[in-house]
C-alpha cells in the first residue's frame, strides 16, 4: 500500500505517494499535463519491492497547491523537483516520467546528470509535434469545468481514452476529480485550461541542450500511434544521446502506460533491472 505524504517547497504544499522501503533507491514519477501521481499506483505498486517509488503530484495537478502565479513552465517545475529531492535528502534517483512530465525530467536530468541513474522518457521529447500539441490543448479547452456526476466524468473521459481498461480509467477519474456544489469538477489547476483557451498555452524552452547533457542511461517509450512524439524526433534523441534507446509500442497512442498497461510494465521492469 501506499503512504501519503506532503511536503512543504518555496511556500506551496505539495503531495506525494510514498511505496517501499525508504532505505531502497529512491525512484520518482512525474505524470502528465491533465494528469496526478495516482495515475502511476500499478506500476509504483509493481516496483516497490525494490524501489522507494516516490509519485508526485506536480504543482497544480492532484493535491497538491496550484502554482498562484500561474508558472507552470518546465523550468519552474524542474525547480520543484529539484527542491523536492532536496527536501527528502535524495542524492541520486531513477525517475520515470509522461509527456509533461518527461520534459520536465529531460530538464532536471541534463542539469544535474550526476544525479539520475536511469531515466523512462514516456512519449515526449523536447520538440513536440504541432498536430499533437493542438489536440491535447483542444481537449483541455473544450473540458467542462463541472459534471454532474462521476458517470458523467467517467464518460468524458471514455470518450477521449478509448484503450484505458474499465478498472484503470475508473481509478483516473475517481483521483483526477474532486466534489464541488452540484457535482465535481477537475483536481488540476483550472488554469492550465484557461491557457489552451486563450492560446497562451506554450512554454518556449529549448531542452535540446539538456537532453544532450543526459549521463544515464535512458529508454524512450514511444506509442506507436502516437501524435505527440514524432517518429523523427525520437530518432533523432538517440542520435544526440548515445546513452538513449528507443522503444514503439504497437496499439498505444500518446498514453502509453494507460493504453499498453502489461507491456509498458514489462518494459520498464526489464530497463530498471538491467
Amino acid at each position: 500500500m501506499h503512504r501519503d505524504q506532503t511536503l512543504l517547497l518555496h511556500g506551496q504544499r505539495f503531495h506525494y505517494t510514498e511505496w517501499g522501503d525508504a532505505a531502497a533507491p529512491a525512484l520518482v514519477m512525474l505524470h502528465g499535463v491533465t494528469g496526478h501521481a495516482r495515475t502511476w499506483d500499478e506500476e509504483a505498486a509493481g516496483l516497490a519491492s525494490r524501489y522507494r517509488v516516490l509519485a508526485l503530484d506536480q504543482r497544480g495537478h492532484g493535491d497538491s497547491d496550484p502554482a498562484l502565479d500561474g508558472d507552470y513552465t518546465v523550468a519552474t517545475m524542474a525547480g520543484d523537483l529539484t527542491a523536492f529531492v532536496d527536501a527528502l535528502g535524495l542524492p541520486r534517483l531513477s525517475i520515470v516520467a509522461l509527456s509533461m512530465g518527461g520534459r520536465v525530467a529531460i530538464a532536471f536530468a541534463g542539469q544535474h546528470p550526476r544525479r539520475v541513474d536511469k531515466l523512462v522518457v514516456v512519449d515526449i521529447g523536447p520538440d513536440i509535434s504541432q498536430i499533437g500539441r493542438a489536440r491535447v490543448g483542444m481537449l483541455m479547452a473544450r473540458a467542462p469545468e463541472r459534471f454532474a456526476s462521476f458517470d458523467e466524468a467517467y464518460a468524458f473521459h471514455r470518450a477521449t481514452s478509448p484503450r484505458y481498461a474499465d478498472a484503470m480509467l475508473r481509478h483516473r477519474v475517481l483521483h483526477g476529480t474532486r466534489p464541488v456544489p452540484g457535482g465535481l469538477t477537475w483536481k488540476y489547476d483550472r488554469g492550465l485550461r484557461d491557457a489552451a483557451r486563450s492560446g497562451t498555452w506554450r512554454d518556449p524552452i529549448d531542452l535540446w541542450p539538456f537532453w544532450r547533457a543526459i549521463a544515464c542511461p535512458i529508454l524512450i517509450v514511444r506509442g506507436g500511434d502516437s501524435d505527440v512524439l514524432e517518429p523523427e524526433t525520437a530518432k533523432r534523441m538517440v542520435s544526440e544521446n548515445a546513452n538513449a534507446r528507443l522503444v514503439e509500442v504497437a496499439g498505444a497512442g500518446h498514453t502509453v502506460p494507460g493504453d499498453q498497461p502489461a507491456v509498458f510494465r514489462a518494459l520498464v521492469d526489464e530497463f530498471l533491472g538491467s
